[in-house]
């Protein structure tokens, strides 16, 4: 057993330790400030090959290790940075490369590996049907040569910063599949050619995030936008997210790292009362508990993915490794905040936006209690709870 990264790994590290230096925490503040989405830093990122690194080589891509890519994500908010902003090109595109059709991965993977492409919109949450994506009403009807698509979808992040839009639809009434899970078809739609069929309302949160609601209206799109087979996009919506779930951990990871190293070098460098408050157990002590737990949870993040790299079965432990890498940020993140006190809601210490930033994941993309619901019953063998 080698707890030890490879050198390819350390290496990747440095690299985006170098690119994330040139944008630093004014830059941050800058885009929090004027609710602006980071353009230039995901150019950066893109130009740098790092938004390509999990499509194959032979699509133009890096071809790296999920591990590999995962330090990406976690190197850019350890710097300071918010990997959110750009996370989603990593992963949306597995929809296309396990369930797309040759055609559709030699027309779309290698625009998004070169970047005239982006793919970051993801239509799956509803209103009305929340993290029960079973009980989704957009709905899909079958036209010759296609479908025309009408219904809402909530929390679309980066809608307007995408030109591509992965879209879940229901194609068999849910009352009428014969699993729950049955009916519901993947689509990839050009926002452009769709026109005034979508329509995306910004919904104002308390961080810089860039989500939308999409309100489709007669949408057509052909049987060439529709990816795999009708009615199996909820398995292929499945089989893509324990990748998701682990970049996911991974930033927490980051985020935490982050966390520890601002609030360990603050307790050690601030004096109040004749001498440095790192000196008090009751600040130090919620520091090292935050570090010894975002140490374990990264044991558990590289464990899930070296799974996932050996194409062996991970589910149960990516979605561990997300509850206790959010988890432990969260920790990290209130210690933070606890230690510098008054400063902490100063927007000039950056505690306040990554704290911000860092509570999302709690609940996103999935809320922690369900990855408690789904270990209980699927791990513990439990009674179904939800």
């Amino acid at each position: 057993m080698n707890f030890e990264y490879s050198s390819t790994n350390l290496e990747i590290r440095g690299a985006v330790a170098d690119l994330c230096s040139k944008f630093g925490n004014e830059y941050w503040q800058r885009c929090e400030a004027e609710e602006r989405y980071a353009e230039e830093f995901v150019q950066a990122m893109t130009d740098a090959g790092w938004l390509g690194a999990l499509i194959p080589e032979e699509y133009g891509g890096s071809g790296l290790s999920l591990l590999d890519a995962c330090a990406i994500l976690e190197e850019v908010n350890r710097s300071g940075g918010n990997g959110a902003s750009c996370h989603a090109q990593m992963y949306t595109m597995a929809a296309i490369l396990n369930h797309g059709s040759q055609t559709q991965k030699k027309r779309i993977l290698p625009r998004i590996a070169d970047g005239s492409l982006r793919l970051q919109a993801f239509g799956v949450t509803e209103p009305d049907a929340g993290s029960n994506t079973m009980r989704i009403k957009t709905f899909a009807r079958r036209v010759n040569g296609g479908y025309v698509i009408n219904g809402q979808k909530v929390w679309t992040s980066r809608y307007l910063q995408s030109h591509m839009y992965l879209l879940i639809a229901r194609t068999t009434p849910y009352e009428e599949a014969a699993r729950k899970t049955d009916g519901m078809t993947l689509f990839l739609v050009d926002i452009a050619k769709a026109g005034a069929s979508l329509k995306s309302t910004p919904i104002r949160t308390m961080l810089n995030h860039h989500t939308n609601q999409v309100f489709i209206d007669n949408l057509e799109v052909s049987d060439e936008d529709r990816i795999g087979e009708e009615g199996k996009g909820f398995s292929y919506l499945v089989d893509s997210l324990n990748s998701e779930r682990l970049l996911i951990a991974s930033e927490s990871i980051g985020d935490g790292k982050w966390f520890i190293e601002q609030a360990s070098r603050y307790a050690t460098d601030r004096v109040v009362f004749d001498r440095p408050i790192g000196a008090n157990q009751g600040v130090q002590f919620p520091i090292a508990k935050a570090y010894m737990n975002l140490q374990a949870a990264e044991l558990m993040r590289n464990k899930a993915a070296a799974l996932f790299d050996a194409r062996k079965p991970c589910g149960p432990e990516s979605n561990m490794a997300k509850y206790l890498a959010t988890e432990a940020s969260w920790e990290a993140a209130e210690a933070a905040m606890l230690t510098f006190g008054g400063n902490g809601v100063a927007c000039e210490y950056n505690v306040e936006r990554k704290w911000k930033e860092a509570r999302l994941f709690r609940i996103a993309p999935i809320s922690n209690n369900l990855v408690l619901a789904q270990v209980a019953q699927h791990v513990l063998g439990m009674p179904r709870s939800y």
